[in-house]
């Protein structure tokens, strides 16, 4: 049984492996060689009267690997002064994170490893949205307005570099260090023009590829400001604006997001930014979490964006590369792909690439898998 670090992950993974794993492994949901189950979060009340303990879970299976992603929260949802809303999450302490990827064999059940999910979370996320841009956005996109500086920002910006000849890059976020720090790096990790903006209309004015990658709770953008011919991408559902929908002439989903399953008091969908989750908690204590956005652009029975009812018959990345669909069809035309979905998916794919490699060079921390066994069946 290994156990694999983010700083191992980090020298063994590269955008072009992430993209190419989850590209291969997606197509192969249509003949049933790719299995998954979307996101489902867990909330019960915690020490903080503003906030949930969330536990969230996915999984995803191909090539004879299954893999489960598991995160411990604390979550909040703080406003600041400029009444900028996001949410917020540690475990533990504020600025400690716990996320786990459990690989296993499907050939024989074994128990493979354990790998941190931060810079894989990082990667795969970003990877997906460069999928999109290589199916959708024009060949000749060359500039991107990108809304965020974290590291969600940073590894999208990385994988639309893998797919197009991406020259300049226009950043912005609230924060003027973190948007001229993003600036600095991603400019020389990439050899491209990368230019901090002061407001959110500098950065997506004449750009090919607009993307938000924020933890904001509210649209970072006017839907106004989307022009012929852009390719759109996100990172979450509430960051984009609820007319955003009306203005898309193609829409691809990745996949699957939401369980399609009754909502109650207790399995909710869009609480927060979970797509579906388990509540606990008093009737009191449940109003801490954010209500799910009435916007409808993001939910209800909006078929761009609802994973659930007449939503869920929108093409996803499989329906587009087997040709059941097509996409862009002209230069002039808006497209969006909703980068959420697949996510257990995903993490199968792209583990067992770092997995393999680091079997290849001798790479990990090892531990006798006969810990994780019993003789006593259940």
């Amino acid at each position: 049984m290994h156990i694999i670090n983010n700083e191992l992950v980090s020298r063994l993974l590269t955008m072009e492996e992430c993209i190419h794993a989850q590209e291969t492994a997606f197509a192969r949901l249509t003949d049933g060689g790719a299995i998954h189950r979307p996101r489902v979060d867990m909330y019960v009340p915690c020490e903080r009267d503003d906030g949930y303990f969330r536990w969230g879970t996915m999984e995803g299976a191909n090539d004879g690997y299954f893999a489960i992603r598991m995160k411990s929260d604390i979550i909040h949802w703080p406003r600041d002064e400029n009444d900028n809303w996001t949410e917020e999450k540690y475990c533990r302490e504020p600025g400690t994170y716990c996320g786990l990827i459990l690989l296993v064999s499907t050939e024989n059940a074994e128990p493979l490893a354990f790998i941190n999910d931060g810079v894989m979370q990082h990667m795969r996320v970003g990877g997906g949205a460069g999928i999109g841009v290589k199916y959708l956005s024009r060949e000749d996109s060359h500039v991107v307005g990108m809304i965020g500086s974290g590291g969600m920002a940073r590894t999208f910006l990385e994988a639309f570099k893998c797919v197009r000849d991406i020259r300049l890059c226009r950043v912005y976020s609230p924060t003027p260090q973190h948007r001229e720090q993003y600036a600095e790096e991603m400019s020389r990790q990439l050899g491209i023009e990368v230019i901090a903006v002061d407001n959110p209309r500098d950065a997506i004015r004449g750009c090919d590829i607009l993307s938000s990658c924020t933890d904001s709770m509210k649209p970072v953008y006017e839907a106004d400001w989307l022009e012929a011919g852009m390719h759109v991408t996100n990172l979450g559902r509430r960051e984009m604006p609820e007319a955003a929908a009306e203005r898309f002439d193609v829409v691809i989903r990745q996949g699957t997001a939401g369980l399609q399953m009754k909502q109650t008091e207790r399995f909710q969908a869009e609480r927060g930014l979970s797509p579906a989750a388990f509540i606990g908690g008093s009737a009191e204590q449940m109003h801490r979490i954010p209500a799910k956005n009435s916007q409808p652009g993001f939910g209800g029975d909006d078929p761009q964006f609802n994973d659930r009812g007449k939503g869920a018959d929108k093409p996803d990345f499989a329906d587009l590369i087997s040709g059941k669909v097509q996409g862009r069809t002209n230069r002039n035309q808006i497209t969006f792909y909703r980068n959420v979905g697949n996510q257990g998916l995903q993490f199968s794919a792209v583990a067992q690439v770092v997995y393999r490699k680091a079997i290849a060079q001798g790479l990990g921390r090892q531990f006798p898998t006969e810990w994780l066994l019993q003789d006593i069946r259940d």
